[in-house]
Protein backbone atom coordinates (compact mmCIF):
# COMPACT_ATOMS: atom_id res chain seq x y z
CA UNK A 1 0.00 0.00 0.00
CA UNK A 2 1.31 3.20 -0.83
CA UNK A 3 0.78 6.40 1.31
CA UNK A 4 -1.53 8.89 -0.34
CA UNK A 5 -1.14 12.43 -0.19
CA UNK A 6 -3.57 15.26 0.20
CA UNK A 7 -3.82 18.51 -1.86
CA UNK A 8 -1.12 20.17 0.26
CA UNK A 9 1.21 16.94 -0.01
CA UNK A 10 0.12 15.95 3.47
CA UNK A 11 0.91 12.42 4.29
CA UNK A 12 -2.55 10.46 4.50
CA UNK A 13 -2.90 7.95 7.64
CA UNK A 14 -5.51 5.47 7.25
CA UNK A 15 -5.73 2.96 10.34
CA UNK A 16 -5.12 0.28 7.98
CA UNK A 17 -1.21 1.10 6.83
CA UNK A 18 1.38 -1.28 8.43
CA UNK A 19 4.04 0.33 10.79
CA UNK A 20 5.97 -1.36 7.96
CA UNK A 21 4.57 0.60 5.29
CA UNK A 22 4.93 3.70 6.79
CA UNK A 23 8.52 2.94 8.20
CA UNK A 24 8.91 1.87 4.60
CA UNK A 25 8.01 4.98 3.04
CA UNK A 26 8.84 7.52 6.28
CA UNK A 27 11.47 6.51 7.99
CA UNK A 28 11.46 9.43 10.34
CA UNK A 29 8.61 8.34 11.84
CA UNK A 30 10.80 5.57 13.95
CA UNK A 31 10.62 8.63 16.45
CA UNK A 32 7.33 8.17 17.40
CA UNK A 33 7.00 4.48 17.55
CA UNK A 34 10.38 4.34 19.59
CA UNK A 35 9.19 7.21 21.99
CA UNK A 36 6.57 4.81 23.31
CA UNK A 37 9.50 2.26 23.91
CA UNK A 38 9.72 4.04 27.65
CA UNK A 39 5.55 3.93 28.07
CA UNK A 40 4.80 0.32 26.74
CA UNK A 41 8.21 -1.54 28.22
CA UNK A 42 7.69 -2.94 24.54
CA UNK A 43 9.40 -2.16 20.82
CA UNK A 44 6.41 -1.13 18.42
CA UNK A 45 8.62 -1.51 15.70
CA UNK A 46 10.17 -4.92 16.97
CA UNK A 47 6.49 -6.31 18.03
CA UNK A 48 4.60 -5.45 15.32
CA UNK A 49 6.10 -4.52 12.82
CA UNK A 50 3.13 -5.84 10.37
CA UNK A 51 0.04 -4.57 12.14
CA UNK A 52 -1.94 -2.17 11.21
CA UNK A 53 -1.64 1.63 13.16
CA UNK A 54 -5.02 0.54 14.02
CA UNK A 55 -3.99 -2.71 15.69
CA UNK A 56 -1.63 -1.55 17.02
CA UNK A 57 -3.21 1.14 19.05
CA UNK A 58 -5.58 -0.94 20.09
CA UNK A 59 -3.17 -4.12 21.36
CA UNK A 60 -1.18 -0.84 23.42
CA UNK A 61 -4.09 0.94 24.50
CA UNK A 62 -2.37 4.12 22.22
CA UNK A 63 -5.27 6.60 21.30
CA UNK A 64 -5.33 6.08 17.62
CA UNK A 65 -5.99 10.20 17.29
CA UNK A 66 -2.94 10.84 19.30
CA UNK A 67 -0.60 8.28 17.73
CA UNK A 68 -1.84 9.76 14.28
CA UNK A 69 -0.99 13.72 15.42
CA UNK A 70 2.08 12.20 16.53
CA UNK A 71 3.34 10.90 13.37
CA UNK A 72 1.60 13.77 10.86
CA UNK A 73 3.71 16.02 12.91
CA UNK A 74 7.00 14.20 12.28
CA UNK A 75 6.25 14.37 8.07
CA UNK A 76 5.81 17.89 8.54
Amino acid sequence: MDISYNGDLTAVITPEMTVLELLGQHPETEAVFESYKQKLGICICCEALFCTLDEVASRYEINYEDLVAQLNDVLE
